[in-house]
């Protein structure tokens, strides 16, 4: 599982992704700092 954890006004937003395509694209979209990471 692939997850982006966004960073925003002092709190954060987690989204899981099936794989690592889909995470990377959704990655491009956010303004704010984020960071991808992979969990079994």
């Amino acid at each position: 599982m692939w997850v982006i954890t966004v960073f925003e006004n002092n709190t954060f937003r987690i989204f899981e992704f099936d794989n690592q395509n889909e995470a990377a694209f959704a990655l491009q979209e956010f303004n704010d700092p984020a960071i991808l990471s992979f969990t079994m």
